[in-house]
C-alpha cells in the first residue's frame, strides 16, 4: 500500500513540476502538435503522405501504423478508460489556462500518447527513417499531456505501454494467426 501511496505523491510532483517549469513559447509549441494529434489527425496525415511518397514500404508502413494505432485507441479508450476511472491532475496545480480544455473522461491511460507511440513503433521497422521524423512529435505529445495537467506521468506511461503493446500485437498478428490457423 505504501507503495502505491508513493507512486500517487511522485506522480502529483511530477505533473505540478511539468506544469510550471515548461516555458511558455515550448509549452506553445507541445500545445499546437497535440492539436493536430487530436482525433488521431496527425499520424492519419503522416500515413497518407507516408502511403503517397514512399511506394511499397510507404504503404506497408502506413498501414501498419494505422492498425497498430487503432488497436491501441480501442485498448486505451475503449477498455481501460472505462475500467479506471482516475481523475484528472487537479485543476489548482496547473498555473495556466490550459487545465480548462482538458476532457472529462478518465486519465488513466493516456489515449493521444497511446495512439502516437503505437502509430511511430509500428512505422519504424518498415521505415526506420519514417518512424525516426515520428518520434519527436509523439514524445511532444507525451509531454504534453502532463505539462497540459490532462494526465498525471504514469498515465503517459501506461499510454506509451498500451501503444508499443498495439505496435507489436499488429505485427506479430499475422503470423501467430497463421501458426495457429488449423
Amino acid at each position: 500500500m505504501r507503495l502505491l501511496t508513493d507512486l500517487y505523491e511522485i506522480d502529483g510532483a511530477l505533473t505540478r513540476r511539468a506544469a510550471s517549469r515548461i516555458p511558455p513559447g515550448v509549452a506553445k509549441a507541445l500545445s499546437a502538435v497535440e492539436e493536430s494529434a487530436e482525433s488521431t489527425k496527425l499520424w492519419c496525415g503522416a500515413a497518407a503522405v507516408m502511403a503517397w511518397k514512399g511506394g511499397r514500404r510507404g504503404r506497408r508502413a502506413a498501414a501498419a501504423g494505422l492498425a497498430a494505432l487503432a488497436v491501441a485507441q480501442l485498448v486505451s479508450n475503449g477498455l481501460c478508460k472505462q475500467l479506471v476511472g482516475r481523475p484528472r491532475p487537479p485543476a489548482e496545480w496547473i498555473p495556466h489556462d490550459e487545465v480548462a480544455d482538458r476532457p472529462d473522461s478518465s486519465s488513466f491511460p493516456s489515449g493521444h500518447t497511446a495512439a502516437a507511440v503505437a502509430f511511430t513503433a509500428a512505422v519504424a521497422p518498415t521505415w526506420p527513417a519514417a518512424g525516426a521524423l515520428c518520434a519527436l512529435p509523439a514524445a511532444m505529445v507525451a509531454v504534453e499531456r502532463v505539462q497540459s495537467g490532462a494526465h498525471y506521468p504514469s498515465d503517459v506511461a501506461a499510454g506509451a505501454a498500451i501503444g508499443l503493446a498495439g505496435a507489436w500485437l499488429t505485427r506479430r498478428a499475422p503470423a501467430l494467426f497463421l501458426r495457429h490457423w488449423p
